[in-house]
């Protein structure tokens, strides 16, 4: 059964990184509530970009004191939030993320379980880059009369982590096209990833970056080289046309940045004939 129970964006705070994450129970000693099975972003990091807001999946189970109900949705409050600092009440006043809207369903008269999403909104949320970090997970528990009055509140830490990345992508160019077989191919391309203070993406400097190709004709690429990208971001690398085929630039990521694959660039290699056997007779 549905409880009705329904969070709404609080005031959005903070700065976040998160890997999804079973967080182990958090105990209100004032309110008696419980969180637990507290699940983050299904268990993968969250990666956010300079204007696109992210609302990662939250799920947890609320388990409430004697004396209250699951039925009486407007007595109780818990939630999880990701914070900094050494407690999580200081932490969320100083820029925790909250939870946006989620709904609980009642499991039996005192345990319901919920869902829902954080808020991140890098443009107003995301000042620094060292934001991109692991950022610690903890619940806000409220306990109220029938009047709405606030009876007791409870700021909770666990043991619990979240990480968030700043977004990166690729691009790729390679040249000349066509080629004939046998000649150089060049192939340029750049690497940035979002800057939450300047509001737009710069390069990636220093950043081990694999040259990828696909034969015409298969789905699988193969790594061809790899180079590390310039001050600016920028990559380069020259090969020898072998195969028609697309090139690719792919990047891992970092615990700070996350992984960036580019678009495909064909090349049209005259004389290559499309065979794939050729490209396993001459490895790279």
């Amino acid at each position: 059964m549905r409880s009705g129970r329904t969070g709404v964006v609080a005031a959005l705070a903070g700065a976040l990184a998160l890997s999804a994450f079973t967080a182990p129970t958090a105990r209100a000693a004032d309110t008696g509530i419980t969180v637990s099975r507290i699940v983050v972003n299904g268990g993968k990091p969250i990666v956010v970009g300079t204007t696109e807001v992210k609302e990662p999946p939250v799920t947890f189970r609320i388990t409430l004191p004697p004396g209250y109900s699951t039925a009486d949705p407007f007595a109780y409050d818990a939630e999880p939030f990701l914070y900094h600092g050494t407690t999580p009440a200081k932490g969320i006043d100083s820029g925790g993320l909250q939870m946006g809207i989620y709904t609980c369903y009642e499991k039996s008269d005192r345990i319901a379980d919920c869902e829902g999403s954080l808020y991140v909104d890098p443009y107003y949320r995301l000042d620094s880059n060292n934001d991109a970090t692991t950022w610690k997970i903890g619940v806000k528990a409220q306990l109220f009369r029938d009047d709405s009055h606030l009876v007791a509140e409870e700021y909770l830490a666990t043991s619990g982590t979240v990480q968030i990345r700043r977004y990166a992508k690729a691009t790729v160019d390679a040249a000349p096209e066509p080629v004939a077989k046998g000649k150089p191919i060049t192939v340029t391309g750049t690497l940035k990833r979002a800057d939450w203070v300047k509001h737009a993406y710069t390069g990636v400097a220093d950043a081990s970056v694999q040259l990828q190709f696909r034969p015409k004709g298969t789905t699988s690429y193969n790594t061809v080289k790899t180079v590390r990208s310039s001050s600016t971001g920028a990559l380069r690398a020259t090969v020898t046309a072998t195969l028609d085929g697309d090139w690719r630039w792919s990047f891992g990521g970092w615990s700070t940045t996350g992984g960036a694959v580019s678009s495909a660039d064909y090349v049209d290699v005259s004389g290559a004939g499309g065979i794939v056997r050729e490209m396993h007779a001459r490895p790279w």
